[in-house]
């Protein structure tokens, strides 16, 4: 009489793979039904913005010093550049909140004098002084890792909000909350 057990084990084998199939799609169900937390904590928000100064990124505009932000009423702090898709993306919500008498200030990134002009006259200028970052010095001292992101600076220059990405539509009613909080 033969042995049962090879049998057995071959049987086995032949589940294995459709057990670790299962197994793969339930991590991956997992993953998908779970909500993901899109907000980055920042170290950055709740502590004063650091000293810089900048010169002028175009000459319509004053350049951007780290005490013109602490002027008792908050504002944004928008770090931008002119070849930065997302940035001309985010010009139309700028320009709305400028409307509603938001106080906007710029900082270009690694950009040149030129290129500013030409895109803030293809998708306009909200910003009261922007200035020019040509290292980067400013924008990783404060925690910004790209372009564009948005800063909500409280009237004595501490970072309130920090909203990475492109300003989209649905982000207007946060970022003027988000203002109003900073004013209190």
């Amino acid at each position: 009489m033969s042995d049962p057990t090879p049998t057995r084990r071959n049987g086995l084998w032949l589940w294995l793979p459709l057990a670790l199939f299962f197994g793969f799609f339930v991590l991956v169900m997992f993953g998908l039904l779970r909500p993901a937390d899109r907000n980055v904590a920042s170290a950055f928000v709740g502590k004063p913005l650091p000293a810089f100064d900048l010169r002028p990124a175009v000459p319509e505009r004053p350049g951007l010093r780290a005490a013109d932000m602490a002027t008792g009423q908050p504002r944004l702090l928008n770090v931008f550049a002119s070849w930065c898709i997302p940035c001309a993306a985010e010009a139309p919500q700028l320009a709305a909140l400028a409307q509603q008498g938001v106080a906007i200030d710029g900082v270009a990134i690694r950009d040149r004098q030129e290129d500013v002009q030409r895109f803030l006259a293809q998708y306009g200028n909200p910003f009261a002084r922007i200035g020019a970052d040509d290292v980067s010095a400013v924008q990783l001292a404060i925690g910004s890792s790209g372009v564009p992101e948005t800063f909500v600076i409280d009237g004595k220059g501490v970072i309130r909000h920090q909203h990475i990405g492109d300003i989209r539509a649905e982000d207007v009613p946060m970022l003027l909350e988000k203002l109003r909080e900073a004013g209190r």
